[in-house]
């Protein structure tokens, strides 16, 4: 079974990447409606911390920083400063490993584009890479993309345990609320583990 903290970082879910720091100077789109792959079978790996993250499609590159909770039980970001700097939340599975990885990272912030900026155009069949610390790189496929209101985040769908090895990748997006400075929605991409390998 996956670890039960996770349901502490669901609890709050609502709230990731709440302060996806400030607009971006272009508007934010929707992502294409979602198509849903077939899962195949897929084995997992053993436990190892990222390194770093390759999504070529949409030219992201960062290596990865651990990420907890906040005091107030809303799961930490990246710092808003090094908005192209993504974080792997360590209460997750690592990438690779049986269950629902979790990459966090800014669309946006100081001014510059994120690391996820271009996020929501991926689609199905694109490649996901982590490099791992043992010197493996889990390969993933993306299944799904999608756009959600913050008040109706999926906790369940991200954080609840899941039979194969599977990455969450998430940002925000949407309008950007300027009285409550951070955008209304999530955008959160969903993806399988198609290979391992050194």
């Amino acid at each position: 079974m996956i670890r039960k903290t996770l349901a502490v970082g669901a609890l709050a879910a609502a709230a990731v990447l709440g302060g996806c720091a400030t607009p971006a100077d272009v508007a934010q789109s929707a992502p294409p409606h979602s198509v849903v792959l077939p899962a195949p079978a897929s084995s997992a790996m053993p436990k190892s911390k990222p390194v770093s993250l390759d999504i070529p499609k949409i030219g992201a590159h960062s290596t990865l920083m651990p990420l907890g909770l906040n005091a107030d039980h809303t799961v930490q970001v990246p710092p808003v400063s090094t908005p192209l700097q993504a974080g792997w939340y360590e209460y997750s599975p690592t990438p690779g490993e049986r269950g629902p990885a979790v990459v966090l990272g800014h669309v946006d912030g100081n001014k510059q584009k994120g690391i996820f900026y271009r996020l929501k155009e991926l689609a199905p069949g694109d490649d996901v890479s982590v490099a791992r610390a043992d010197g493996t790189t889990a390969r993933f496929e993306v299944t799904k993309v999608d756009q959600v209101p913050k008040d109706v985040f999926p906790s369940d769908a991200v954080y609840g345990d899941t039979s194969d090895a599977e990455l969450r990748l998430i940002t925000c997006g949407g309008a950007f609320d300027r009285s409550a400075h951070n955008y209304l929605d999530n955008v959160i991409v969903y993806a399988r583990l198609v290979a391992d390998g050194h």
